[in-house]
Parts: C-alpha cells; structure tokens; sequence
C-alpha cells in the first residue's frame, strides 16, 4: 500500500458502497417467517375462512361492535375529564385535594380492571339500596341498587374510574412538561390560576398528553373485551354467544380479531393527525434554501 502524496487528489480514492449482511439476513428470515404464516392460514382449512366470511357482517357482529364503540367512546370521554381534575388536584397546593387524588389514583390503578368490573356490577350485595336524603337523618329518595346498576352502567363505571386514574397522570406529566416560566408569566399580566391552566398550560401540554392518549384510547377498546365476564353484549360477548352455539370457536374469533384490528387502524390514523395538528410550532425551523 503506496501512501498518496502531496498531489494526490481525494476524488481519486474508490467509493465503495457499505455492506449490510445482517440487514438483509434479518430482512429474509422476516419475509420468510411472514410468507409461512400467510401460507399456513390460506391453506388451513380449520381456519374456516367461509364461515369468517358469513358472520363478519352478521347483524349480532355487528351490533356488538357498535356497543363496543359506544362504549370505548362514552368510557374515555368520562375518563379524560376525570384525569384532568386528578391532575389538577395533584398539582394543587391544598393537601386534602392533593391527598384524595393521590389516593384515587393508587386504588384504580392498584387493583385489577376485570375486579373492578365484578365489583360494580354486584354492588347490590354491599349496597342494597341507594337513597339521598339528610345525612344521618331521614332519607328522601330511594331505589334498588340492581334497578340502577345494569351491565352497561357497571362497565361505564369500571372502565371509566379505571381509565380515569391513568389520564390523571398522563395530564399530570403533560403539564409539569411546561416550563414553570409560562405560569409566572401568566400570573404576571393578571391572569387566574383557572384561565393559567385553560388558556396557557393546557394548549401547550396538550403536545406530550395527547400521544399516550391515543394509546389509551385504543387500549380502551380492547379492555372493553373484559366486559364479558359481567354479561354486558359488546363484540367479543356477541361472538362469543354465537360459537357456543354452533362450536365454530375459531372463526368467530378470527371476526372479533378483524373487527378490533380495524377499528385500531383507524384510531390510529386519527391519531396520527391529531399529533401533527398539536405538533405545529414545536418543530425546528428548516433553513432557507440558498442559506448556509
């Protein structure tokens, strides 16, 4: 190997192009893995994809589905205003407000969704009747607890409460991201702590907030499956129902899996959309063309 002299110019040394073997061993055993599953599932016929065909649109699949949408909607509507006022009381000064929402948060978030769930919808056995009245005095109004507590107001109340202590750190972390300056300088030009939080923080929390939410929001929609255990009829209930009476367990799973992969895909795109819209004016600037 000769060394270049002084007029040895650098255009003149060979490029050679970099080699990434492990990229592409690990890129072909990838197609690979994924042809013999596409494969297997074209060519098994237990998996019955006629079946999957016939009851993918079946009006019990799909009033299951709308149940489900429903509920993962109306559960995480309630569950991000009630993770907003946990965060808020977390933050605050008042140590009682502060040590409630503490409290709250470890007991949802401490113990399982599926108890939660069996907890509300027997809570006739602890509480027979709900009545409003004088405390310690007589009561004005009472009615029976099973009237009140069906199986879609006791998976509201589990999903919810549960989803509730979760935003409440997810809005907490946002919010505790904004430099503490914002909130002097709010302050400063006579602003309440309430028009602080609504007009100042908030908006500019809402860029760490809503990517986790989005994430909770599409785990809603599957932990409403867990719903079944308490009879209420969303989709996984509703094909359940049907494979225990035509012992097709496979392919009615296979139409709950393309329901909630659909759904997820488009939450997803949603979601996409709703970070790049909060995203704008938190990316660097690019350079001007023609500017070094």
């Amino acid at each position: 190997m000769t060394a270049a002299g002084p007029g040895h110019r650098n255009e003149d040394l060979p490029v050679l192009p970099a080699r990434y073997t492990g990229r592409w061993i690990a890129a072909v055993v990838v197609v690979a893995t994924a042809a013999l599953i596409v494969y297997s599932m074209f060519t098994n016929e237990r998996f019955q994809w006629n079946v999957v065909g016939q009851y993918l649109f079946a009006p019990p699949v799909l009033s299951g589905l709308g149940k489900t949408l429903m509920l993962t909607v109306v559960s995480m509507a309630i569950g991000i205003v009630l993770g907003i006022v946990v965060a808020v009381c977390r933050l605050s000064t008042n140590p009682i407000l502060s040590s409630a929402a503490w409290a709250y948060s470890w007991f949802f978030r401490g113990t399982p969704l599926m108890v939660q769930l069996l907890f509300w919808f027997f809570l006739a056995a602890l509480v027979p009747t709900i009545s409003l009245g004088v405390p310690f005095g007589p009561s004005l109004f009472e009615i029976q607890t099973n009237s009140v507590i069906s199986p879609f107001t006791a998976a509201l109340l589990g999903l919810s409460l549960n989803e509730g202590a979760y935003m409440g750190e997810i809005v907490r972390s946002g919010i505790r991201a904004i430099p503490k300056g914002q909130t002097e300088a709010a302050k400063a030009i006579g602003m309440s702590r309430t028009q602080t939080m609504r007009r100042v923080v908030l908006p500019q929390a809402m860029r760490v907030i809503i990517p986790p939410t989005g994430n909770e929001t599409i785990g809603m929609l599957k932990y409403t499956s867990l719903v079944i255990v308490i009879g209420y009829s969303e989709l996984l209930t509703s094909v359940s129902i049907i494979y225990s009476r035509t012992f097709q367990t496979i392919p009615l799973l296979i139409v709950a899996a393309i329901w909630y992969l659909a759904v997820t895909a488009v939450l997803s795109v949603g979601q996409y959309y709703v970070e790049r819209h909060f995203e704008r004016g938190f990316s660097p600037m690019r350079p001007a063309k023609g500017r070094r």
